[in-house]
């Protein structure tokens, strides 16, 4: 697998750019829920969470990936992508973008992930930051999603730059078509610490 698969990015916007008609109220609670997604899908209880890792390994990064971490534009990063399940059952598709430069430290051990939730190990981070979600719409073929993974229906997606500790990485996430959005709130995690900082990201044009 190579950054050739995916030639057309997807439309990311931020949600006051995105009218009530585009993204039905139904919608919103889940998809921009600020917790940790990892904590969500398991207390959903339908069955085993597990995560499988589908491709690692360095590339220049997307053209707005590279503007929302403020990478150069030859600039290699390391990129994950892998699969959420539930009971065997694809939910969500997600990709991360790690700059070099965020791969020391106490976070050096993020390139040696394996098939371990990354967003069980963020959210443990006190002092985590994350900037307002970016949305978009995808065709269920788009090739931002692996071949494996094309389905008949849109996808709706959200991505984010997270900051630990002074360092940034990105995540995206696609919500595949067995997905089951949960209906009403639920309890806040221990884990959820992090803080969503409008001033990280600007607005992309």
């Amino acid at each position: 697998m190579s950054q050739r698969r995916i030639v057309t990015e997807p439309r990311w916007r931020y949600i006051d750019q995105i009218t009530s008609c585009q993204l039905p109220a139904a919608h919103r609670p889940w998809l921009l829920d600020d917790g940790s997604l990892t904590g969500r899908l398991i207390e959903l209880r339908q069955g085993r969470f597990a995560v499988q890792r589908l491709y690692q390994g360095w590339q220049v990064p997307l053209f707005s990936e590279r503007l929302l971490l403020g990478q150069a534009p030859r600039q290699q990063a390391l990129v994950r992508e892998v699969l959420l399940t539930l009971a065997d059952r694809p939910v969500v598709f997600a990709r991360s973008v790690f700059p070099i430069a965020s791969l020391s430290g106490d976070l050096g051990h993020l390139r040696r992930l394996q098939n371990k939730s990354l967003g069980a190990i963020l959210f443990k981070h006190p002092g985590m930051h994350r900037s307002p979600f970016e949305i978009a719409h995808i065709p269920g073929d788009s090739d931002y999603l692996p071949s494996q993974l094309h389905q008949d229906k849109p996808a709706w997606a959200r991505r984010c730059r997270f900051e630990v500790q002074g360092k940034h990485l990105m995540v995206s996430e696609v919500f595949l078509e067995q997905f089951t959005p949960w209906t009403a709130p639920l309890p806040v995690h221990r884990t959820q610490r992090g803080v969503v900082s409008a001033a990280i990201v600007p607005a992309t044009k």
